[in-house]
């Protein structure tokens, strides 16, 4: 990784950071396929304006995959039985970030301070990226599907979070909605045009602004932005593929039981 030194809290928290790939001469380990590469990174940047603020040191409220939330974060489109490699460095001011993937177990190959003998590695799921440090991982695709990659700390996988916000669990919101109306007509206008246009509340957003969770996917909305990508196994990989969902055989999909199914487990309606 490469970052600035000289007044380091303003020029890294503006993004003055990136991601250098060495490869080897004579390399130790089989090849890959694919060899992707990822930068974490968090921002302190409020709704509407156009840069983030140097000066915050807790509450980041946009966190990022090379410098991109879900769903403008590019899916890792691979084809089934190909081996992958993922890099992943972490700059972020003051979080460290475990990284998890769906579908698949890796083996962590390399830190930062070099490749780890073979007998030294193990199989996971998960691993943790501390501040200032990266991380390698390899593995066999042979699990087709549309499978997450993302930070497994909750608010990682969020943008614009608000974290000073009481707990409103339990509280009755029948007139909040009117109450805010009456203050904040912006408000009423954004609910308007949602409702006009067909689409989610959240796409109705201020200038230099984005959806706190993620977009459209296959079975509907899907509730993670932030810190998340997608990879994405295909028996072969055509172009085009990134672009469309993984249709999985039918018994692999939840659906509406029937009368006689909830019968049988003892369910009446």
């Amino acid at each position: 990784m490469y970052h600035s030194h000289h007044d380091e809290m303003v020029q890294m928290a503006l993004g003055m950071m990136g991601m250098l790939v060495v490869h080897p001469k004579a390399p130790t380990r089989p090849p890959v396929h694919h060899d992707f590469v990822y930068m974490l990174s968090e921002w302190a940047l409020k709704p509407g304006r156009i840069r983030p603020d140097p000066n915050e040191m807790a509450d980041f409220n946009v966190i990022t995959l090379n410098g991109r939330v879900f769903p403008g974060t590019a899916p890792m489109v691979v084809g089934r039985g190909d081996r992958v490699r993922i890099r992943i460095g972490n700059l972020s001011a003051m979080d460290h970030h475990p990284m998890h993937l769906h579908g698949h177990s890796f083996l962590v190959v390399e830190t930062d301070g070099g490749e780890i003998p073979e007998a030294g590695r193990w199989p996971e799921t998960t691993v943790l990226v501390p501040v200032g440090s990266t991380r390698t991982i390899e593995f066999t695709a042979d699990n087709p599907g549309d499978w997450a990659f993302h930070c497994h700390m909750t608010h990682h996988t969020m943008t614009q979070m608000g974290h000073g916000i009481p707990t409103v669990v339990g509280v009755d919101p029948s007139d909040f909605d009117g109450a805010l109306m009456d203050h904040v007509p912006e408000f009423l206008a954004a609910g308007e045009m949602a409702a006009q246009e067909h689409t989610h509340a959240q796409d109705v957003m201020p200038r230099n602004s984005i959806a706190m969770l993620g977009g459209s996917g296959a079975f509907g909305y899907v509730t993670m932005g932030g810190m998340f990508s997608i990879l994405k196994v295909r028996e072969s990989r055509t172009p085009g593929d990134e672009a469309g969902w993984y249709e999985g055989p039918k018994e692999t999909q939840a659906d509406v039981a029937t009368p006689e199914q909830l019968r049988a487990d003892g369910i009446v309606e």
